[in-house]
């Protein structure tokens, strides 16, 4: 599906994105130092409310919310615009520009499509409109999730926590996967809403990625029925000299199903020709063309 839309809407992608979402992030920055320096509260007319969107015409919070930074300690939010615009950038050079495109308007779509049935369940529920909604929703998870998947496409790249001590992208995932399901948990509906909209982005690309091979009876059999040839003798093709066949090569460090079962291999779709890579570098490499 997303292949076909790239090719219909990939001329609109934006490209670069992590920079006008920093951008934003500046621009929401100095509005809450203003407010704190004068009387007038610009935080307050920015969140995603949908009662002030439907019947006080607020037009502006389905975006503006978008801005509103998650901390007003100056060092927390340049380290993060910092960690966010790197990972950002690496996953679109790595997925192409309307993928990422797809990933974080997705989430924003959903978290802003959760906010307003909030709004109508609360709202059926206490008979009448209902204000405080937008409290619950940010974007928060919606910058998780690109953290989450840039661990997912590259699990073992070492970050240092703190600046002073090394870890692996996909431990930090599961420390951060953790604290999301004790926060489902702890939180009210609203909250619980909130962060799964937010993060069903990532839910999807995370299910859409899974190898479901291994899991499939017919899979199974066939590796069953192959293990029972072999034991016959009826080992995979070899060559002249004896030795087997491979049937996988990666196109970029040659490794094959022979020297690296645990490996899985795909060929590339937007590569000319049959180019097929390891999982290691089915995302990393570049395109022939």
């Amino acid at each position: 599906m997303l292949n076909k839309l790239e090719r219909k809407l990939g001329k609109y992608a934006i490209p670069n994105l992590m920079r006008y979402l920093i951008g934003g992030y500046v621009l929401g920055y100095l509005l809450m130092i203003g407010s704190n320096i004068t009387s007038v509260n610009f935080i307050s007319y920015m969140t995603l409310e949908p009662y002030y969107i439907i019947h006080r015409f607020q037009i502006w919070r389905i975006f503006t919310w978008i801005m509103i930074p998650e901390s007003s300690n100056i060092l927390f939010f340049a380290i993060m615009l910092l960690l966010y615009y790197q990972l950002g950038t690496a996953l679109e050079n790595a997925w192409g520009t309307f993928r990422f495109n797809a990933y974080i308007i997705g989430g924003m779509l959903a978290t802003l499509i959760g906010a307003f049935i909030l709004y109508f369940i609360y709202g059926a529920i206490s008979g009448g409109p209902v204000a405080g909604i937008g409290n619950y929703f940010s974007m928060e998870y919606v910058n998780l999730s690109i953290f989450l998947a840039f661990a997912v496409c590259f699990p073992d790249m070492e970050v240092l926590l703190y600046f002073i001590i090394p870890i692996k992208m996909k431990w930090m995932a599961v420390v951060y996967a953790v604290m999301i399901v004790i926060s489902v948990i702890t939180a009210g509906w609203p909250g619980r809403v909130a962060i799964l909209c937010s993060l069903l982005n990532f839910l999807v690309f995370y299910l859409s990625t899974r190898n479901y091979r291994r899991v499939d009876p017919r899979e199974i059999h066939r590796k069953q029925e192959f293990k029972r040839k072999v034991s016959q003798g009826q080992g995979p093709t070899v060559d002249r000299s004896g030795q087997p066949i491979a049937r996988h090569k990666c196109a970029v460090c040659g490794r094959t199903e022979l020297t690296h079962p645990e490996l899985e291999f795909r060929f590339c779709s937007k590569c000319n020709g049959n180019y097929e890579y390891c999982q290691d570098h089915l995302f990393t490499h570049t395109h022939v063309k």
